[in-house]
């Protein structure tokens, strides 16, 4: 049964896949070029430009080089570490993610240096996915590279939700906040979006670079303050915001902004998109199989509870077939303790402390990207006997919780879901089969 979770959860990656959703939505043939549901003819543009950040961005970029072949004319590539390829018209850069490092700017300053490059009548393809708000790393005047990184590594581990710590990553970026998008202007711009955020929503996906944006810097000191951060962020930092919120900095591009009368956002691939093809790989296994939700979120804990619950539900019936459940989203967890772990790991290893006396359970919880945290696992699966091994080996998974240590965990009992670097990421999926 954690053979075939496992095979369900890699059906529903196989289907985010960047190439390939790259292949469905840029077509060339001849003078005309189809991007998603925009049509243009080379031959109204002095050339053509590609930008692209995040985890996917260099298979993405790969795929519209093989389309476009010398048809470029130039562009850059950021992605994380172990994410790139070899890419033949465009450059391409490696950097920190989660927390931003030098070589994140370095590839930001190139990429806005092209973006401003950019003419009225030149076509900018702009290609984003999850991990690109922390890629794409830039940071005011009088602040440093520290200081982002400070910064960054306080907003992952305070609880916040995605849109929260984007919405201070915006007001703290000259790229972020629909201020890539302005760098371009006036060339055509069309953004082909991977999104690995609840809703699926344009402002939040990569902090939005392509996207107005009507959040504040009041709203950004607003997310500080909900997670008490005011006495740890670094002068630097929460000098700038107050400083916008005071009204001396301008705020980011809002939607109605002129800048975006030219911009084309796509969300080409989502969270749904892989449950939706995980299910068709349960059903194949003979599983009665349900989607319950693609927009898991809040506290581990929580979305815990609400996956128990749902399982209660369906086990109360009797059974005719076996049952597969997939949920997608991505939970939180406050990082507590100095151990190594991600919060699907930490999420597996909660509710293996949950289903110990069941017998009929199967759990897989696992991220998209191939990457849980800062570790080399995707996730973690668990059963009945996750628990039972913990105990013959005298390890207890309390102490692995307090100390948010749920790689150490699994890497003593077993359960690591291994399938290395997907270089996709369309946040994370459950599944969970009940025999």
């Amino acid at each position: 049964m954690r053979k075939i979770a496992e095979e369900i959860f890699l059906a529903g990656v196989e289907s985010v896949l960047p190439e390939k959703l790259i292949r469905s939505q840029v077509k060339l043939s001849g003078d005309v070029l189809q991007i998603a549901e925009e049509t243009f003819l080379l031959s109204d543009f002095s050339h053509i430009y590609v930008l692209a950040a995040g985890k996917a961005a260099a298979m993405m970029a790969k795929e519209v080089e093989n389309i476009l072949e010398e048809k470029l004319y130039d562009g850059h590539v950021i992605t994380k570490y172990g994410h790139g390829t070899e890419l033949k018209y465009l450059t391409l850069t490696e950097a920190g993610h989660p927390i931003p490092d030098a070589e994140g700017v370095k590839g930001t300053e190139r990429m806005l240096d092209i973006a401003r490059k950019a003419k009225e009548d030149d076509l900018v393809t702009c290609l984003i996915s999850g991990g690109a708000s922390a890629l794409m790393a830039d940071f005011p005047k009088g602040a440093t590279l520290d200081d982002l990184k400070r910064t960054n590594e306080l907003l992952v581990k305070c609880g916040a939700d995605i849109t929260e710590i984007n919405t201070v990553r915006k007001h703290l970026s000259n790229v972020k906040g629909g201020q890539l998008a302005k760098a371009i202007y006036p060339a055509t711009t069309v953004s082909l979006i991977l999104s690995d955020v609840i809703g699926d929503k344009l402002d939040v996906i990569a902090s939005g670079p392509t996207v107005g944006d009507s959040s504040t810097f009041k709203d950004a000191l607003t997310v500080v303050e909900k997670y008490s951060l005011q006495n740890a962020l670094p002068d630097s930092m929460l000098h700038h915001l107050q400083k916008g919120s005071a009204g001396l900095i301008s705020e980011i591009p809002e939607p109605d902004n002129p800048i975006f009368q030219n911009v084309h956002n796509y969300i080409i691939g989502s969270n749904i998109i892989a449950l939706e093809n995980a299910a068709k790989k349960a059903t194949e296994f003979g599983f009665e199989t349900h989607v319950v939700t693609d927009s898991l979120q809040g506290g581990y804990i929580e979305v815990a509870d609400f996956i128990l619950e749902n399982i209660d539900n369906y086990r109360k019936n009797k059974l005719e077939n076996p049952i597969c459940l997939l949920f997608g989203g991505e939970p939180t967890v406050k990082v507590s303790g100095d151990g190594l772990g991600g919060r699907n790991q930490h999420l597996a290893l909660y509710l293996s402390t949950k289903i110990e006396q069941t017998e009929d359970i199967t759990i897989l919880c696992a991220g998209t990207d191939g990457t849980d945290g800062p570790t080399s696992a995707a996730g973690a699966v668990i059963d009945k006997e996750t628990m039972r091994i913990a105990a013959r080996k005298n390890v207890n998974p309390l102490v692995f919780l307090q100390n948010s240590d749920s790689y150490h965990f699994f890497k003593k009992i077993g359960g690591h879901i291994i399938s290395g670097n997907t270089k996709t990421n369309v946040m994370d999926i459950i599944v969970v089969l009940i025999e």
